[in-house]
């Protein structure tokens, strides 16, 4: 089956997408990290407040086959995680894009999201 890859979304090289709303950035990993991953184990979720910089680490999510960081596409402030993931950390492989989103940030420089890909570019990644 092919990688979902969705439009609407900016994307980041590691495999981090990134979905605006007004000054609000939803962070997740793409279909195809997670299916790289394959059976998401553990998230280990940032506290909500935390300042983070482009490209510091923002979560980890453990699999049965490996331990990743999960890096921030953009600098911003914690302000919401995906709580739903403490206790059933599979929504990731099952819902990527939807109800395993990651985190919650307050943008903290719009133009940061000008130098993360759009679909066609991740595409090409993808390849």
């Amino acid at each position: 089956m092919a990688e979902e890859v969705r439009d609407g979304l900016r994307y980041t090289e590691a495999h981090e997408w990134l979905k605006i709303q007004n000054n609000i950035a939803i962070i997740g990993i793409t279909d195809h990290a997670q299916a790289e991953l394959t059976d998401i184990v553990f998230v280990e979720l940032p506290e909500i407040g935390k300042e983070v910089k482009k490209g510091e680490e923002l979560c980890v999510v453990e699999s049965v086959k490996s331990v990743s960081e999960i890096y921030s596409p953009i600098s911003g402030k914690v302000v919401d995680v995906n709580k739903k993931l403490d206790d059933s950390p599979e929504v990731v492989n099952e819902s990527p894009y939807d109800d395993g989103w990651l985190v919650k940030l307050e943008i903290k420089d719009k133009l940061e999201i000008d130098s993360l890909l759009d679909v066609k570019l991740y595409k090409q990644i993808l390849k």
